[in-house]
């Protein structure tokens, strides 16, 4: 009898320490969205192929402010960060044609701090961007960054979930000392085929250089400030890289009382430390077809094209969006 009352709590205990570790599973409903800006499904938008999106919902109270992305390289899964310290973890589930259709597995838990425990305060969980880490091709951690208390932390993966205490990791002093929510606000790490492979770019969405968007790059060897060429009315809100190394920057800004959206497209050779990157613009859309746009992500789809994801940020108000918009360039 002993024995077996210490195997039903052995077993509760292991099922409360699973639920700890992977989080808390939520329901997500997703309508999908069949245009964009005039464009159907596989058709051209600026200079971008619409490939579908949705609108998230969701009853849990948590649910909302979504500030950055990635895809952990398990199938189809992914990675979120809001801007009220949880990851939320889950897989796109997509339909026949490739489109966008629902989300499975769909999961939240608390941002730890770098002892294992809860953020402690609003002003330290203000997570703005995610990348993930790859190491001898394997995706092994997502590197987040955070505004107002300024920093930038690791988080292991388990299974394509991350978790566990924060790792914190260096950063320049002027950033870390801009305790602010214009600060950090874009995070990615260029890959392979960039010059600049393995080094992690910092953008601020505020900070000014001179004119310009103040940015940090973090490397072994190239390492040093750079700076965004500001657009009039916008700022950046994440940025990613392609495989080829050149690089997307999203920015938001705000017109009439809606909100309008920039993807810029910047050669892979541009970036470098001291530069100031400009580049292309590849798509621009304002009002009701998209939201306070704020996360940015690659992956490669089923037919092996590039296909880019991007989210909005709804700051928890009934009158804004959780949308999940997709693009590829062919």
């Amino acid at each position: 009898m002993q024995f077996f009352k210490f195997f039903i709590i052995s077993l509760i205990s292991f099922f409360s320490f699973q639920a700890s570790v992977f989080g808390k599973e939520i329901i997500i409903s997703s309508k999908p969205i069949n245009s964009f800006e005039g464009a159907k499904f596989g058709e051209k938008t600026d200079g971008l192929i619409w490939r579908g999106g949705l609108v998230l919902t969701s009853d849990v109270e948590e649910f909302g402010g979504l500030s950055g992305i990635t895809f952990t390289g398990f199938n189809n899964q992914v990675a979120i960060v809001s801007d009220i310290g949880n990851f939320f973890s889950g897989e796109i589930i997509y339909d026949k044609k490739g489109a966008p259709l629902s989300f499975d597995n769909f999961s939240i838990s608390a941002i730890k701090n770098s002892k294992g425990n809860n953020l402690p305060r609003k002003f330290a969980k203000d997570a703005e961007a995610i990348d993930l880490i790859l190491r001898n091709g394997l995706p092994v951690a997502v590197r987040v960054g955070f505004e107002n208390l300024t920093r930038v932390a690791d988080f292991k993966l388990t299974n394509g979930v991350p978790m566990g205490a924060a790792k914190e990791v260096a950063i320049p002093d002027a950033l870390s000392n801009e305790r602010t929510n214009g600060s950090l606000e874009a995070l990615c790490i260029a890959p392979k085929s960039s010059p600049v492979a393995g080094s992690t770019l910092l953008i601020t969405e505020r900070m000014r250089d001179g004119k310009n968007i103040a940015a940090f790059m973090l490397g072994n060897k190239d390492k040093g400030s750079f700076a965004i060429k500001k657009t009039l009315g916008m700022n950046p809100t994440d940025c990613a890289f392609l495989e080829n190394g050149d690089l997307l920057i999203l920015e938001r800004g705000t017109s009439f009382l809606s909100f309008t959206m920039q993807l810029r497209l910047i050669d892979a050779n541009d970036v470098q430390p001291n530069a100031i990157l400009k580049g292309k613009s590849i798509l621009n859309a304002a009002g009701s077809e998209i939201d306070n746009m704020e996360g940015l992500a690659v992956h490669k789809d089923a037919s092996g094209n590039e296909r880019i994801t991007i989210i909005s940020d709804d700051n928890f108000n009934k009158w804004e969006k959780t949308l999940l918009l997709q693009f590829s360039f062919e």
